[in-house]
């Protein structure tokens, strides 16, 4: 047992590893994001949050849509590349291979199993270091076969953004 037994909890709790991407008008980036839910059926919308210095949430602030691309393990690799922040490196998005998703114009990710675009409802400033920001899914598409099992998470990957 460590001194921070909530933070010990958290850790336990097993996250699912995506790429977030997001667009504002000609910008866009992608990231690793792993605080994401579904949080209603009807309609149905998405919530994330997202730490308040990053690049993206600039452009989800300003351009009010963004995509949950989701991976299987075997991609891993893919979802590597946007595991460094932009201001570490501001061309990751130079070399990447993407499609524009129908709906909000976010990139898709080449190697993505699956997208769910959302366009945003509202973003609430919740106090802390992330926004929480909710999401109405307004299109998706399935890229490959897969089931739960296949899909990549925190886990698997043996990281942990928690605590």
């Amino acid at each position: 047992m460590s001194d921070d037994p909530i933070k010990e909890a958290l850790h336990l709790m097993p996250y699912g590893f995506y790429s977030l991407t997001s667009r504002s008008g000609d910008d866009v980036n992608a990231m690793v994001a792993n605080w994401i839910i579904q949080a209603s059926f009807t309609p149905r919308l998405m919530t994330i949050a997202l730490q308040k210095t990053s690049y993206t949430h600039g452009l989800v602030e300003a351009g009010r849509v963004f995509c949950i691309n989701l991976f299987k393990k075997e991609d891993q690799e893919v979802m590597m590349a946007f595991t460094k922040s932009r201001s570490k490196n501001p061309d990751k998005m130079k070399h990447v291979s993407y499609s524009e998703a129908p709906e909000t114009g976010c990139p898709v990710l080449d190697g993505a199993a699956a997208y769910i675009e959302c366009k945003v409802v509202d973003i609430f400033d919740v106090g802390g270091d992330h926004d929480l920001v909710v999401g109405e899914v307004v299109g998706c598409n399935i890229l490959k076969e897969a089931e739960v099992g296949d899909m990549m998470t925190l886990p698997y990957i043996g990281w942990s953004y928690a605590g």
